[in-house]
Formats: C-alpha cells, structure tokens, sequence
C-alpha cells in the first residue's frame, strides 16, 4: 500500500523544477555598482506624453511607475539599477540593469531563471554585449546582440527589456521625471 501511495505523489509531481534563484536584487546592485555606498530607493513617473513618446519610439512601457535604486557615492549618483521581468517561453526571467548617470547602460545581471532551457544567457560574454549601449542604439537580437540557440526566446525577450528600461531611464533623465 505505500508503494502504491509513494508511486501516485511521484506520478502527480512535476517531473522537474527549473526555477533557479541566483541572487537577490541587493546582492544584483552591489555587483553593478560595486563603488556606491548607499541605494537610495527612486522612481520614475512617467506621464501620458512620456508613455506615448516612448510608444511612438517602438517601446512599450507597460507602466507609468518604474521604481528603482539610486547607487550613489558620498552625495554623487553613480547610476540606476532597475529590477524587471519579462517572460522566457512561458516563465518569468528576473533580471536587473544598471544604467549609469550617463544613460549608457553598465551592467545587466539574470537574478531568476524558471525556464527549462536557455540559461546560457547567463553568460558572462552574452551580458557583457549590452555593457555601454544606450537607447540611441538597436538594442536587438541580430543586429547588436547576438542570439543564443536554444535561448532565443529568452535572449529576445531580455534584450526587449533592457532596452525597454534603459529607453526609460534616458526619457527619465532627459525630462526630470527621475526622483
């Protein structure tokens, strides 16, 4: 009888877990942004005629409330780390970007997987393609970032992101809506 019990919460189990934790959005900003001695929490409003300007640039912004943290050494502000998701095939993939004062974008960092495949964009060499790109370039998969066979999903639905924030945090910077 307990084998047979045994055998029926094996059947209705998942046959795997994928979802990895590989860090937290602390741990992310502080590798992003090893400099800084403080992350003060910020925000980005943004209003209907940002929301639209960036609609109209090809970027959808899915929110008028992007939060953030401000890295900053002493009273100077290094830069932006802002925590996103975006969906792989069918999981989220957490990830976060830190983009400089300057508006290029300085590091990008997975802190959760929950696909099966196309982890590999973890890499540091496939991250490292986004580092100094600002929202005055492509930002896409095939023309200046390269994809990852059997990630495709997941290498396109990042890069989307990414230039998703850093379009936001250039809008932000360029309009004082950053607080």
């Amino acid at each position: 009888m307990r084998c047979v019990v045994l055998a029926a919460a094996c059947a209705l189990a998942p046959a795997s877990v994928y979802a990895v934790e590989y860090m937290t959005a602390e741990q992310a900003a502080k590798m992003i942004f090893p400099g800084a001695d403080t992350f003060e929490p910020g925000n980005v409003k943004l209003d209907s005629a940002s929301m639209q300007q960036l609609n109209t640039a090809g970027i959808q912004a899915r929110s008028v409330n992007w939060p953030l943290r401000i890295a900053k050494r002493g009273s100077t502000t290094l830069g932006y780390v802002v925590v996103d998701e975006v969906i792989g095939k069918f999981e989220l993939i957490t990830y976060a970007v830190g983009v400089g004062a300057d508006g290029a974008i300085t590091q990008m960092e997975v802190l959760s997987y929950r696909e099966s495949h196309g982890s590999e964009i973890r890499i540091a060499g496939w991250r490292k393609q986004f580092v100094g790109k600002t929202s005055a370039e492509p930002i896409r998969v095939g023309e200046d970032i390269a994809n990852i066979s059997g990630a495709t999903l997941s290498c396109k639905h990042i890069t989307d992101g990414i230039r998703r924030v850093v379009s936001v945090i250039d809008l932000a910077l360029k309009n004082g809506s950053l607080q």
